[in-house]
């Protein structure tokens, strides 16, 4: 066969390869497995479409709600439109999320494959509930790690270094929490890389050991931040300005542990987490500080099915910092006001 016949039958396998992967694509963003294409995207313990679920009991609650708008990943395009609608500050918190259906519509968006019910949250308990923390003396009392480590932002060059990404992010809210008297310590593994290479695969199985490890070894710690960048469609900016600067939007983020199954509750197995309520409870407390002093600078809270790094204390959260659109500087300008939210709650109320 000559040259010119090998090149056209390449062309021609190169074409019916594209057109494959152009026809499959959506069919797994439907069934929720953006993951598997963009892996960054989603950092989940398993692909969407991998789970197994567990011999778990039908909740005994009202009957299920109509389903949700499919959310396929914090990165899916649906969602990041949703979830950065601007919202007025709050003037009163409580008496505009009386009732559940409100607090659900106006603050949350939820996974499609679990489920957020009343009995999940009473926000009257969760607004009032002390988190405050005792930041006496130099141990540490805040643990800073990234499970995805090389996430970088539009101009990070991460030939650099880690500082040039989220790394680098919750270094500047380490500083910060520190000039407010609150001890940090900052973990610098890096767990979505294997030999050198990059590898989110797996990044909350290897980080486990290793953070449980610094908790017994620094048992002072109350509070585990683990931070992330997301990842959105290329024409979404999540920024907003606070005090004059350019920042990007942030979101907390929670795991239920639970899978919709048929409309069946289940327990995500091997995913257990004892402080899942604490956890809501957390998030919901710093969400209403933040709408408070700086309006939409957080965007909705994140509700999904698996579990994530937030099983280790009561007052662990996973925060989103902005996407790969933003800049560097507009993460970094958002650590100002994340840190003022962290003090308001984790210092002792006067």
């Amino acid at each position: 066969m000559g040259k010119r016949e090998k090149d056209k039958r390449n062309l021609r396998r190169s074409m019916v390869g594209l057109c494959v992967f152009v026809l499959v694509l959506p069919c797994l963003w439907r069934m929720g497995g953006a993951g598997l294409a963009l892996s960054e995207i989603l950092p989940g313990q398993v692909s969407a479409t991998a789970f197994s679920v567990g011999n778990g009991k039908k909740e005994e609650t009202e009957p299920f709600p109509a389903k949700e708008k499919t959310v396929m990943g914090i990165g899916d395009v649906d969602f990041a439109k949703t979830a950065i609608q601007a919202e007025q500050p709050m003037a009163n918190f409580k008496e505009q999320y009386q009732t559940f259906d409100a607090l659900k519509s106006n603050l949350y968006v939820v996974d499609s494959r679990t489920a957020f019910l009343p009995k999940d949250i009473d926000v009257e308990k969760a607004l009032s509930r002390d988190f405050s923390i005792d930041c006496k003396g130099k141990e540490p009392k805040v643990l800073i790690f990234h499970t995805h480590s090389c996430e970088e932002y539009a101009d990070s060059d991460m030939t650099k270094g880690m500082e040039e990404g989220i790394w680098g992010v919750g270094e500047r809210l380490k500083e910060l929490l520190e000039e407010k008297g609150i001890p940090v310590l900052h973990d610098t593994g890096r767990y979505d890389m294997v030999n050198g290479q990059r590898e989110v695969l797996g990044s909350y199985e290897r980080m486990d050991a290793p953070i449980r490890q610094i908790l017994k070894e620094n048992p002072s710690i109350e509070v585990c931040i683990d931070m992330h960048r997301d990842g959105v469609a290329e024409g979404t900016k999540l920024v907003t300005e606070v005090n004059g600067k350019p920042c990007a939007q942030i979101m907390f983020f929670n795991g239920l542990c639970r899978l919709n199954k048929n409309g069946e509750l289940t327990p995500a197995e091997g995913l257990s987490n004892p402080y899942i309520k604490d956890n809501l409870e957390f998030s919901l407390q710093m969400q209403a500080v933040s709408r408070g002093n700086f309006g939409n600078f957080n965007r909705k809270i994140y509700l999904n099915a698996y579990r994530f790094s937030l099983h280790f204390m009561p007052r662990s959260t996973l925060i989103e910092v902005g996407a790969q659109t933003n800049t560097k500087e507009e993460a970094l300008n958002a650590m100002e006001p994340l840190s003022e939210i962290l003090a308001e709650v984790l210092l002792p109320r006067k």
